[in-house]
């Protein structure tokens, strides 16, 4: 098996460009692009007044996720899904909302349902994990709008997260796999974690025999450095557009 050619540009230990583009569309409450090497994923998040029927009188919040794919954002066209969800999609929008369920009080956000949107522009791995980075950078964007309004007397965002993949190439551990570092990929991982380390979820599978203890400690080690490096990279942009909005 040959090594992934992109990878003689970056180091096993090094992520791929992350970039925020805030404020990218007009109408939800925050939008984001959310750039990791060539995967383009669009985070927006809407927040309304009202809780599901199982929460309604609790005086608790609520937090809910949608992930789709767009037709070109791979090199075959993808079929728009309509009418039923691939068992997929249903698998990371889940995985996304528990992501981003776990950084808030819902005590504090009271009766009211944020609706986060995630919409894949283009494929090129990662795609879940940098919906769940993307979409943590908008929800603090959404709720500081809330607070600016006088609709919030607090935030109820408590912790940070976010996520990344990591995998075994040739017996080699590699952070931030890209489309063909995933393909060529004996094991992979993906790592959702929170800023004091704690994980929420660690999804990882052998494509080809097994992997040892130690093999799996080393993949979290190295997911654990990226996330760590991915947080500072998310607060600089909240920063940055905070400041932009004084």
């Amino acid at each position: 098996m040959h090594m992934p050619q992109i990878r003689q540009h970056r180091q096993s230990n090094q992520l791929r460009q992350i970039s925020f583009q805030s404020d990218f569309t007009k109408f939800a409450t925050s939008s984001v692009l959310t750039g990791c090497g060539d995967t383009r994923v669009l985070c927006t998040v809407t927040i309304k007044d009202g809780v599901p029927k199982f929460l309604t009188g609790t005086g608790t919040g609520w937090l809910t996720a949608e992930y789709r794919m767009l037709p070109g954002a791979t090199p075959q066209r993808h079929e728009r899904e309509v009418l039923k969800l691939s068992g997929r999609t249903q698998e990371i929008q889940r995985l996304i909302g528990r992501s981003l369920r776990s950084t808030l009080d819902f005590a504090i956000l009271g009766e009211k349902t944020i609706l986060v949107d995630a919409d894949v522009i283009q494929a090129d791995a990662g795609t879940r994990t940098t919906a769940i980075t993307g979409g943590y950078v908008a929800l603090v964007q959404a709720i500081h709008q809330l607070i600016e309004r006088g609709e919030l007397s607090a935030s109820p965002v408590v912790r940070q997260v976010a996520a990344i993949s990591v995998g075994l190439i040739e017996g080699e551990a590699f952070l931030d796999l890209d489309y063909p570092e995933d393909v060529a990929a004996d094991v992979d991982f993906n790592v959702v974690m929170t800023d004091n380390r704690e994980l929420i979820e660690v999804q990882g599978t052998a494509e080809s025999g097994s992997f040892s203890r130690h093999q799996m400690n080393e993949l979290l080690d190295l997911a654990d450095k990226g996330i760590q490096e991915l947080m500072t990279i998310q607060n600089t942009e909240i920063d940055r557009w905070m400041q932009s909005k004084r």
